[in-house]
């Protein structure tokens, strides 16, 4: 089973891809948000962008790392988190979740409070390079681990 992670910023949408059968990262990847788009062009981008991405790698479940209830608010984020969930709803996936910190360690079987280091770059079991990465592909990886129980 194929899934995905995903992790968005105001200028860019990172995804990992995760195959759970093999417990193996397939690819972490971003989509850039051209700095030209207005908003509405910028939303059809990711959208149209993430549906291809689903389509290729034909993914079955998908987990998005969202904005925390307590988090000062970026419009622009939490905008291209809902045509994310658009996108989810108008694939073909069998399952997707919607994540904060306590319900991503939850389905990692992790405490809460594990999920912020590993997030910040402490080794996390059986993923290459991990200190390596950012902290949006960390994310993306454990909402695309976190998926396979979508």
């Amino acid at each position: 089973m194929i899934t995905i992670g995903i992790r968005a910023t105001p200028k860019v949408v990172t995804f990992a891809i995760f195959d759970a059968e093999e417990s193996t990262i397939v690819n972490v990847e971003e989509i850039k948000i051209p700095a030209a788009f207005e908003t509405p062009a910028a939303l059809k981008y990711v959208r149209s962008n993430l549906l291809d991405v689903l389509h290729e790698y034909k993914v079955e479940r998908a987990g998005i790392r969202v904005t925390e209830g307590m988090a000062n608010p970026n419009i622009e984020r939490i905008q291209i988190e809902g045509v994310i969930l658009e996108a989810f709803a108008s694939s073909e996936l069998q399952s997707y979740y919607v994540g904060q910190i306590a319900s991503i360690s939850r389905r990692l079987g992790i405490d809460r409070d594990e999920f912020k280091p590993f997030a910040e770059g402490k080794e996390y079991p059986g993923v290459e390079n991990w200190k390596k990465m950012s902290k949006e592909e960390r994310e993306a990886i454990l909402c695309a681990i976190g998926a396979k129980d979508a």
